[in-house]
């Protein structure tokens, strides 16, 4: 049974937490300008100020699920924020985030404080219990997935134009050899085996049979998918799914997001500016669908999620599961490369050797979210643990396994399932190859 105390020393490290995660999503847009916060440049990305009163409005739904008294601040900020929530309303099409004026911007800054103040002072005199702490904890979680998704947003709205209020030297490279490592197959217990927070969908732990299979140490690099752009892997069907082929022709795909053929030269334009590949970058804001053809096209696969998982956090000697691919401490610096790397870029493959995994492979997790072949799906005895977060997904998504250069330390793990449409490549995904043995 939980004390007063600890329940009183609980409710201070979540609010230190809450300041924490607010400060760090505030310093995503500190140097912007007011013009940029309203601007939709895609469908596909919301504007910065959506960004920041959506993740606000959040806060009012748990603390409306938990006191069903507790009113929220504005009914026509409810109908603006909602994301995709119907038990809250119509909520406004997303296509159509950047035509709305209003609420302004500063008035949408005035409601982050305002929430601010209204969940500090909820935490403090609200006798909450376990289940309702973890409610918190997942509204946490909530705006760290939206600070990624605003640096997706920020470099399609202003690539080079955005100043990052930090941004540090990458690291230096280790000696790196490309390779694979065998796993070996048998039964595996998959999903969150800790005592801390995690999603619903990563819950529960389950057995899956794996035969034995070879992974890469890294990611495939620029100079590794430049040669499939090379070799016409844009022009032959042969390699593509047949729905990915249609989404190559329609959209006149040559490349990677963000490629730029200029002079027979490959450029990249992302928040260092227009540059030269980096020929040994982890590859970024690919598809699914362009994964896929260029494992087909070099005669490999992608992994299952089972199989990227247990590569990633399994310690043969010991034979027990870690958090992380390196163990069970926290994330830092010498790990990989997180948002508070503030690299604003992949990491050159080679450059966290202490934060390879049991097995030996490198960047499991920060630089690119790596593509499965795995359908998103609950796990065999799924229950849902929010109504319409997650499980309403389950359908023409595939999972992404690891985080990027832009996902929070706070929300790391290696059971933390990401997913995604076949089509989508904003995001900074990317991947790495598998072979039977």
């Amino acid at each position: 049974m939980t004390t007063k105390q600890e329940n009183i020393s609980e409710i201070s490290q979540q609010l230190e937490q809450f300041k924490n995660v607010r400060t760090q999503t505030l310093e995503l847009v500190k140097t912007l300008e007011k013009d940029d916060f309203v601007v939709q440049t895609a469908a596909f990305m919301s504007p910065p100020k959506w960004h920041l009163g959506h993740v606000s409005w959040f806060y009012e739904v748990i603390m409306n699920k938990i006191d069903q008294k507790y009113e929220f601040y504005s009914q026509e900020f409810s109908k603006v924020l909602n994301s995709y929530y119907q038990a809250f309303g119509e909520p406004h099409e997303k296509a159509k985030r950047g035509i709305l004026s209003r609420p302004t911007v500063d008035e949408t800054l005035q409601y982050f404080n305002i929430i601010n103040k209204r969940v500090e002072d909820f935490l403090k005199k609200s006798q909450i219990n376990k289940n309702e702490i973890y409610l918190f904890k997942m509204a946490f979680n909530h705006e760290c997935q939206h600070q990624e998704l605003l640096v997706y947003d920020l470099q399609h709205l202003l690539a080079s134009t955005y100043r990052p209020v930090k941004q540090n030297t990458p690291p230096k490279l280790s000696q790196i050899e490309k390779k694979s490592i065998k796993i070996s197959g048998g039964i595996y217990e998959m999903g969150y085996n800790g005592s801390d927070f995690s999603y619903d969908i990563e819950l529960p732990e389950h057995k899956v049979y794996l035969n034995q299979y070879s992974i890469d140490v890294f990611p495939v690099t620029n100079a590794d998918y430049l040669k499939f752009v090379e070799d016409g892997g844009y022009e032959n069907f042969r390699f593509w799914l047949a729905d990915g082929w249609d989404v190559v022709k329609k959209n006149n795909w040559k490349a990677p997001m963000y490629w730029e053929k200029e002079n027979e030269n490959w450029l990249r334009h992302d928040f260092r500016g227009k540059q030269k590949l980096h020929p040994n970058e982890p590859v970024c804001n690919v598809s699914y669908y362009e994964a896929d053809a260029y494992c087909k096209w070099a005669k490999k696969r992608l992994p299952t999620e089972a199989e990227w998982e247990k590569a990633s956090c399994w310690n043969e000697d010991k034979q027990i599961k870690t958090i992380y691919p390196w163990g069970n401490d926290h994330p830092t610096k010498n790990h990989a490369n997180l948002l508070e790397s503030y690299l604003w870029s992949p990491a050159e493959i080679g450059s966290y050797p202490l934060g390879k995994s049991h097995y030996g492979l490198h960047q499991m997790v920060g630089d690119v979210w790596e593509w499965t072949s795995s359908e998103f799906a609950g796990y065999p005895g799924f229950k849902s643990g929010f109504a319409e977060y997650n499980d309403k997904w389950f359908a023409n998504q595939k999972v992404l396994r690891g985080s990027s250069f832009a996902t929070p330390k706070y929300s790391i793990r290696n059971s933390y399932r990401n997913f995604f449409k076949l089509d989508e490549r904003w995001m900074f995904a990317g991947f790495r190859c598998v072979e039977d043995i």
